[in-house]
């Protein structure tokens, strides 16, 4: 048999369509569950009231979908920047980081009164926003790292009260200079030292990454609460040449159990065409 790989998709890539009918054809195509980018659910995510929220929660449970967590955290209309020297800014921007753990954990079913048994959460929030957290104001890349390492280990105590893991991500010198590497990003993790702060492995980010990929994953292993699929150019996968197989074949030797999610930056074709051919791709890449 196959193994169980869980499959999402990030569903920025269908814009501002109605959100029943993003979760129906997730659903349809063949997807377990749907990962949300706080932005396409209003210019103020945090706004939504807590009936907003049941309706967005009963949603997905009504078209079978998990809800898997948030990604593009700060994309927001006004200030957001977590390692900003303007002290005031950045205690907002973390406050706000905050509320975005309580939407997380909002999303979650009632019934889910344990973390999932298969990623050990109650939902994920993959931090990534390279505009709001790179250097900014005279600081440098050194300094903006410690202001984000203490910035989220104010907020760690919460995550875990919340039943959320907050997902470091690396990105690349192309994106930020704020934690390029794998390596960096689980350095982070482990100065903080929280059940609730991890990492996670995004492909088309990897770009600074001299270790073949399969094995940097064996390497960061006990870390890693998630992974993002596309290709090196932003495509989805199947889109261009990235070797998706071998990272299949080391996750499944190493027994993964959390979300492989497809996040593509390229929307041209489509996102049913994204939703389908990616999930095509995966499928024939994890049975190789």
């Amino acid at each position: 048999m196959p193994y169980p790989f869980r499959y999402a998709m990030c569903n920025e890539a269908f814009e501002r369509r109605p959100f029943a009918e993003v979760c129906k054809i997730l659903r349809a195509t063949g997807y377990d569950g749907i990962e949300l980018a706080p932005f396409t659910l209003g210019d103020d995510p945090l706004a939504l009231r807590a009936a907003d929220r049941r309706e967005l929660r009963d949603i997905m449970i009504g078209e079978g979908l998990q809800f898997v967590g948030l990604h593009w955290l700060l994309v927001v209309p006004f200030p957001i920047h977590v390692t900003t020297p303007d002290l005031a800014l950045r205690e907002r921007s973390w406050q706000y980081v905050r509320g975005l753990i309580d939407l997380c954990a909002d999303l979650v079913p009632d019934t889910a009164a344990a973390p999932d048994s298969a990623s050990g959460t109650h939902g994920i929030m993959v931090f990534g926003s390279p505009k709001q957290r790179s250097s900014t104001g005279g600081i440098s890349s050194a300094e903006a790292v410690h202001n984000y390492v203490d910035g989220l280990a104010s907020i760690a105590g919460h995550a875990e009260d919340r039943g959320v893991t907050i997902l470091v991500e690396a990105l690349p010198h192309s994106q930020s200079d704020v934690i390029h590497t794998l390596a960096e990003a689980v350095a982070v993790v482990r100065e903080i030292n929280s059940p609730a702060v991890a990492t996670m492995f995004d492909c088309h980010n990897a770009e600074d990454e001299t270790e073949p990929h399969d094995l940097l994953i064996q390497r960061h292993f006990d870390l890693i609460r998630h992974v993002h699929t596309n290709e090196m150019d932003g495509g989805h996968p199947g889109a261009g040449t990235y070797d998706f197989a071998r990272v299949f074949a080391m996750l499944e030797k190493l027994a993964y159990r959390g979300w492989v999610s497809v996040e593509a930056f390229d929307f041209t074709v489509g996102a049913e065409t994204i939703a389908r051919e990616s999930l095509e791709h995966m499928r024939k890449a994890a049975g190789a």
